[in-house]
């Protein structure tokens, strides 16, 4: 059985990022090597992975394929054309999932790079995925927005089991 996970903001061969999100790296191929580490330990080949944007500002294809998974791509800021001609499975700037949990009630999971207030589905407890913002506070912090910045999980992906556990949908 695959799992199902969700990352953003990797921004691989990016040098300033360290600075900009105090990343604990001394350098950015010491970083590059950490999160491709990080991210195998948790995704396996056949596991499916929704990549929230600002996958590479360069070399983007060499880290591609270091990646377990099958990675789908929800256009980030940075993400210019030879990121968005690697082979992702789909790519697109928003996307909509209704995806079961173990029990089999469907949780609808918004997709979008960046952070929005209110969402499709927002009173009827749909989840907001996003990046972008690096974990900084920028908008009322809302149990059903979830930033899947690299920085706020661990440098590595989320599962879906780990959004629902923190948005309280289990």
């Amino acid at each position: 059985m695959s799992n199902l996970w969700f990352s953003s903001d990797l921004h691989f061969q990016h040098n300033n990022i360290i600075k900009f999100s105090k990343r604990p790296y001394a350098n950015v191929d010491e970083m590059n090597l950490d999160l491709i580490k990080k991210w195998n330990q948790k995704v396996k080949v056949d596991d499916s992975i929704w990549f929230l944007g600002d996958f590479s500002f360069k070399d983007g294809d060499r880290f591609f394929h270091q990646l377990n998974g099958r990675k789908h791509l929800i256009i980030g800021n940075h993400d210019g054309d030879k990121v968005r001609d690697l082979p992702w499975e789909s790519q697109e700037i928003y996307s909509e999932l209704e995806v079961p949990d173990k029990t089999g009630k469907k949780h609808r999971l918004v997709l979008f790079h960046y952070p929005i207030q209110e969402w499709n589905h927002f009173f009827k407890g749909s989840i907001h995925l996003h990046g972008h913002v690096h974990g900084k506070k920028i908008l009322p912090e809302l149990k059903k927005r979830v930033d899947v910045a690299v920085e706020c999980h661990g440098y590595a992906p989320v599962s879906f089991e780990k959004i629902l556990e923190l948005t309280g949908s289990l």
